[in-house]
């Protein structure tokens, strides 16, 4: 455009001019946040009618004081209508002299709901991680979708173990039902078509616009007519849950009257499925490792019964038999060889007593909190000593009282592989002192748990010492050791830990056992305990 000559046609020539064609909204709100004036972007984002802008009320807050207004870029959300939710990021700045604020905003509800699809899904990816309780991970993974969609519901449900039912594992905006796959059922013989369990069949998500509606009017879904009722819904998506190629449960959306599912609604739900479908893989092999583990413990009771209890008690009967042979030959026992008897009965009796006694301690599940874990060791340790006569002296460290915020599950499994070691120290290293240690620390920016079993016993050779062997030189009994090294390195591997066997310098052996764990605050230099305020 050239100073002082006619305009060039499509030129802008004025401010108003260049106001109206802004791609953002500007606008002029008075000191009650109500619209004096709005360019048409700022109409059409806020969905106001364009003959009455004057008055409306706008979704921008304004200080009672211009002089508190907080500088730089704000974001609010803003329901011009129902499910018609948007949020906008602007700026206010005050008109000098007059009770009235100029804004500039623009809309950002896409690119914050992708933020915070993306913080969700790396929550529920972390949840899972974590290997919290199965319930726990689905709960919050369903308050995850529900919340970052703003959906009216949400439901996750896993197919049980004989593949027959369904199981509500986490929801959202619906109220519980225990009984809900029996309605459910109820529903289906009355004539519903139920989209869930069709999704499941498929093996891919379905989407239903109107599902509300139809499932109102009929009358086969009457069972459920009450528990679905309220929050009101519209569409509805069923997307399978799918481990290993296989379908183990189902994520039910419910979206709000005037949302609609398009691709990346879908593709959220496919994302957050997925980390669902990985919580309830991950509970599965937990528990078939649980289960290996337990029937292997069985095994080695049943093992250390017969090395120990059932050899010494059929020697007791042996000996209580020779009096009778004795009688039966007509040469009755002289009361020397009575009182022989007598103590070989009863120092047997003693023995068989004090391994029933370091079995009961060994295997009672007493390491469920911290304080458990540290008064099991314990008795572990002085049930020990009086037992076998061996030296066994405990040493825990944990000045935070870190233990006590972890999982009862681990601390169980650290429990067992403390328990393990002492075992095979005791049974094989003909060690005269042993030293239980387990110090919480940290290891770099993770907190750490660390726990060694050391004896002063035989030791390993070289070619042990390099291959990690979990028994000691001369151990009569190998099979039964490392079938109980195995056990001990999959409970460590349970929680991304490790077990290793190593031999001081100083002679002997040393089982280290070592976790990462869960941590809350960020772990402070040694030495410096103090927390900022």
């Amino acid at each position: 455009m050239r100073r002082g000559g006619p305009a060039a046609p499509g030129t802008v020539t004025s401010a108003e001019e260049l106001v109206r064609r802004a791609p953002d909204g500007l606008a002029v709100v008075d000191g009650r946040a109500r619209f004096v004036e709005a360019n048409p972007a700022a109409v059409l984002l806020c969905g106001l009618d364009p003959d009455a802008v004057a008055g409306s009320p706008s979704p921008f807050p304004v200080p009672d004081d211009p002089a508190a207004a907080r500088p730089g870029e704000l974001t609010v959300a803003w329901e011009p209508g129902p499910g018609q939710r948007r949020e906008f990021a602007y700026v206010l700045a005050p008109v000098p002299g007059e009770d009235r604020w100029v804004v500039s905003f623009r809309d950002v509800t896409l690119s914050r709901l992708r933020e915070r699809r993306l913080a969700a899904i790396a929550k529920a990816a972390s949840s899972v991680a974590s290997k919290r309780s199965l319930v726990g991970t689905l709960e919050a993974l369903a308050q995850e979708v529900a919340g970052t969609d703003a959906l009216a519901g949400v439901q996750v449900l896993t197919v049980n173990s004989s593949g027959d039912r369904l199981h509500v594992m986490g929801a959202a905006g619906f109220g519980r039902a225990a009984d809900f796959f029996d309605r459910l059922m109820e529903c289906h013989a009355l004539g519903a078509e139920l989209k869930m369990l069709e999704a499941l069949r498929r093996r891919e998500p379905l989407v239903v616009p109107d599902r509300y509606e139809q499932t109102m009017r009929d009358p086969a879904w009457a069972p459920l007519h009450e528990l679905l009722r309220h929050p009101r819904w519209d569409w509805f998506v069923s997307v399978p849950l799918l481990a290993r190629g296989e379908p183990v449960g189902i994520l039910n959306a419910f979206y709000a009257p005037g949302q609609v599912v398009g691709d990346t609604e879908l593709e959220f739900l496919l994302a957050m499925a997925e980390q669902a479908a990985m919580a309830v893989d991950h509970a599965a092999q937990r528990q078939r490792e649980r289960d290996v583990a337990r029937r292997e413990e069985r095994q080695k009771l049943a093992r250390d019964l017969h090395d120990s209890v059932v050899q010494q008690v059929f020697s007791m009967m042996m000996q209580a038999r020779s009096l009778g042979v004795l009688v039966e030959r007509g040469l009755p026992p002289t009361p020397d060889r009575v009182a022989q008897v007598a103590d070989d009965l009863s120092t047997s009796a003693e023995a068989v007593l004090a391994d029933l006694r370091g079995m009961v301690v060994e295997l009672r599940p007493a390491a469920t909190t911290g304080d458990g874990l540290h008064s099991a060791l314990q008795s572990l340790v002085d049930t020990t000593t009086a037992r076998t006569g061996v030296a066994v002296a405990l040493d825990v460290h944990d000045p935070d009282d870190e233990l006590s915020a972890q999982d009862g599950d681990l601390l169980e499994d650290v429990y067992r592989v403390l328990a393990e070691a002492l075992h095979n120290s005791v049974k094989h290293a003909d060690a005269s002192t042993i030293t239980v240690r387990l110090v919480v620390g940290p290891r770099g920016r993770r907190r750490r748990l660390v726990a060694d079993v050391t004896d002063d016993g035989r030791g390993m050779t070289d070619a042990d010492a390099a291959g990690g062997a979990a028994v000691p030189t001369g151990a009569g009994d190998s099979a039964s050791s490392g079938y109980g090294m195995t056990v001990m390195r999959e409970r460590a591997d349970r929680w991304g830990g490790a077990v290793r066997v190593r031999r001081p310098a100083a002679g002997g052996t040393t089982v280290r056992l070592t976790l990462p764990l869960r941590t809350s605050l960020p772990a402070s230099p040694a030495g410096d305990r103090t927390v900022a305020p």
